[in-house]
């Protein structure tokens, strides 16, 4: 049975009359990657914020390891990090200063070891003697990256921690954080504006709207929650039968060449389209079906989308 390393429960933060996090929970169980999404404004960097212990809680609890963050803080600490493309390391000293000054206050042992092994990894050798001012932006996502590992944490807080990379290097840190996840059962909470990221590294979602928790559960199973897909169709026969025979089902299409016809519906409803084309005298060359992705998910609840928003 996996243990939770992390139960938040009705976490509230309040600046005056603005609520930024209202009554959010949910937990993270060892060796589970949850997503934590939503719009700009969402409360995503304040909850982070409470769950590193930069800002305040106005109510509500949290636990890590089952004990009382703000209790064992100091204890806690020790075994989870953060990483973000947008944190800061000390700029006027190196690289290499900056992780020996990390490494010494997790108490790391071997801890020039430790850092040569996770700077070969991310071939990233020449930038030790660099001052960290003088890195480029995806150079100091990188290493702040390094950083967050130097402890070997059981939990690692995510914020757009692929942002500015270059795409190998995204690959390899993917890659990375998904041998982590597996072999060492290291539990992840996951920020990004990259949907693909999410449904690669992520067992759950939880998003996040206006303060509150909108939806929570598996990145395939809100994607599902849609409904909606589009259907791409390419076919050999009369254009305007066709037309007239999407036209009297009330389908909604465009043609986008001429023997091309994308036409978004319900999934439900596909094969009925697919059999009713097929008995008005067209002959279909090639299906197309592009269903609902995560981000499809994510755009609706930006927009106001009301039709998703339940299961938590």
């Amino acid at each position: 049975m996996q243990n939770n390393i992390l139960d938040v429960k009705n976490l509230t933060k309040t600046f005056g009359e603005f609520t930024a996090v209202d009554n959010i929970s949910f937990s993270i169980k060892e060796g589970e990657a949850v997503g934590f999404l939503g719009p700009n404004g969402s409360g995503k960097t304040t909850t982070i914020q409470m769950l590193l212990g930069i800002t305040n809680v106005t109510s509500g609890s949290i636990l890590y390891f089952g004990k009382d963050f703000f209790k064992h803080k100091q204890q806690c600490l020790q075994r989870i990090n953060f990483t973000s493309a947008f944190n800061t390391l000390q700029g006027r000293i190196s690289v290499w200063e900056n992780l020996i000054v990390f490494a010494s206050l997790y108490s790391i042992k071997n801890p020039k070891e430790k850092i040569m092994n996770l700077v070969n990894y991310f071939n990233s050798e020449s930038l030790l003697n660099q001052r960290y001012w003088n890195l480029s932006a995806g150079q100091k996502t990188r290493i702040n990256f390094i950083k967050s590992l130097l402890n070997d944490p059981e939990l690692i807080l995510m914020d757009e921690p692929t942002a500015s990379l270059d795409p190998d290097v995204v690959d390899k840190t993917l890659s990375l954080i998904e041998e982590l996840k597996d072999k060492r059962n290291l539990a992840i909470l996951y920020t990004s504006h990259n949907m693909n990221e999410i449904t690669r590294i992520c067992n759950k979602v939880v998003f996040l709207d206006h303060g509150q928790i909108v939806a929570q559960d598996s990145p395939l199973s809100l994607t599902k929650r849609i409904g909606s897909a589009r259907l791409q169709i390419t076919f050999d026969g009369d254009k305007e039968k066709l037309e007239n025979y999407l036209k009297e089902k009330e389908n909604t299409y465009s043609f986008i060449k001429k023997y091309i016809v994308v036409i978004d519906t319900q999934e439900k409803d596909i094969p009925g389209i697919i059999f009713g084309i097929s008995k008005s005298d067209i002959w279909i060359t090639d299906i197309e079906v592009k269903k609902p992705t995560l981000e499809d998910f994510f755009l609706q609840i930006a927009r106001g989308g009301t039709n998703v928003n339940s299961k938590n």
